[in-house]
């Protein structure tokens, strides 16, 4: 083996060793970001899937893990692994999870690939392949820089001479290391030198930048849930155009919010990755659109089934304040809100088990169940909308919903 990969490897090795040092960390109730979806035969679905597409998605996060520069930051990143810095929590979910951090996005957007690709073995359509691969690599990056930049510590002013110089270093570790994957993304993506795949990733982007001065946030920047309304529609029009998101009365209403949060927070850039994978292939405008659609509801299914077993598990699994289950629950029961209000300036005020306690004794568990059932059935309707024919790509794509 060469010398360069074992000085990776095992660099790489000694970071991870760090990383999985249990430390405590702060109680965040940020917004929740789906490295991997609640599946009970995960790993089996997985690789199956990646048999089908004869590409370990494992490797998508070595091909980066293992660079020089960001082996670098790693390097800086093990002298905060005691400290309570949301970006420890991150890291640890990069790089060592107990699901061997299996990546769906991109493993997804494959699957599309291989579905539509023709079957040929000609150089162009070798070509086509090596950018869908491309496509689904730096959609996930996309997604982790973005979600490493949200680990970043509020620290006010007054306070940053006082014994907090690791969290203000934790911060800038976390804001370069965000900035790498987001600029190799980009510049992955320049590469490709398509125009039209580059504008339809760039509104996923614009989407997830609006997506950070949506709602009312608190003093470390964590989502505040909207005063619920008694008048509320609960239709969200999930459009395939590339405008900016319809964000009318949408606060208080429970669908329409979290439809739009969950958008905001990566629905988007799923569906802009699905939708490039078939633009990428040669299919038309119609197909495209449709795959957008498919990619924008399965996020919004896996959302859903993750916020599900964050309530409904064994185990005190933390959740967010603006997930499903919340927001039906402060409709169902306005006077809940009075708790959000008091802890306004800091979520991190509120007992979030009691509050579960809360959520439970109304019908939120059972209006989640049917928010994830319904855009479960829109995934199986578009899926068989763009393929016809019962492929085994198709039944595994099927799979991955079916299984949760």
């Amino acid at each position: 083996m060469p010398y360069t990969l074992m000085r990776h490897l095992r660099r790489a090795a000694l970071v991870t060793q760090q990383i999985r040092v249990e430390s405590t960390m702060t109680n965040l109730t940020q917004k929740d970001f789906l490295f991997r979806p609640p599946l009970a035969h995960w790993t089996k679905v997985i690789k199956e899937a990646e048999k089908i597409v004869g590409y370990p998605t494992s490797f998508m996060n070595l091909r980066w893990l293992l660079s020089d520069e960001f082996a670098n930051l790693a390097m800086h990143l093990r002298k905060v692994v005691d400290s309570n810095h949301p970006i420890i929590k991150t890291a640890r979910s990069i790089i060592y999870n107990e699901q061997n951090t299996l990546q769906p996005w991109g493993l997804v957007i494959l699957l599309l690939s291989k579905a539509f690709n023709p079957s040929n073995t000609t150089l162009l359509a070798s070509q086509v392949t090596e950018n869908q691969r491309i496509l689904a690599e730096l959609t996930e990056m996309i997604r982790t820089g973005h979600y490493v930049h949200c680990g970043l510590l509020n620290v006010p002013v007054e306070e940053r001479e006082q014994n907090m110089d690791t969290s203000m270093f934790a911060n800038k570790i976390a804001v370069l290391i965000g900035d790498y994957l987001l600029v190799t993304a980009n510049s992955m993506l320049a590469r490709l030198k398509n125009q039209d795949l580059s504008y339809l990733i760039s509104t996923a982007l614009r989407d997830i930048s609006e997506g950070e001065f949506f709602g009312d946030r608190d003093a470390q920047n964590m989502p505040i849930p909207g005063k619920p309304v008694m008048n509320d529609s609960d239709e969200f029009q999930i459009s395939s155009d590339t405008l900016p998101l319809d964000v009318r009365n949408t606060l208080g209403s429970p669908i329409r919010e979290w439809t739009l949060r969950t958008m905001y927070n990566g629905g988007s850039l799923f569906g802009r990755g699905c939708q490039g994978a078939l633009l990428l292939s040669g299919q038309t405008l119609e197909e495209q659109e449709k795959a957008y659609l498919f990619g924008c509801h399965l996020c919004l299914t896996w959302q859903a089934a993750s916020e599900l077993q964050n309530f409904t598990s064994q185990k005190k699994e933390s959740y967010s304040l603006v997930s499903a289950p919340v927001l039906f629950a402060l409709n169902d029961n306005p006077e809940l809100y009075s708790v959000i209000e008091e802890a306004r300036n800091n979520l991190n005020d509120i007992d979030l088990e009691k509050f579960r306690m809360d959520v439970v004794k109304t019908d939120a568990i059972e209006r989640t169940k049917l928010l994830y059932i319904e855009n479960a059935k829109k995934v199986y309707n578009y899926i068989e909308i763009l393929s016809e024919s019962e492929s085994e790509v198709i039944s595994t794509i099927k799979s991955l919903v079916k299984t949760l």
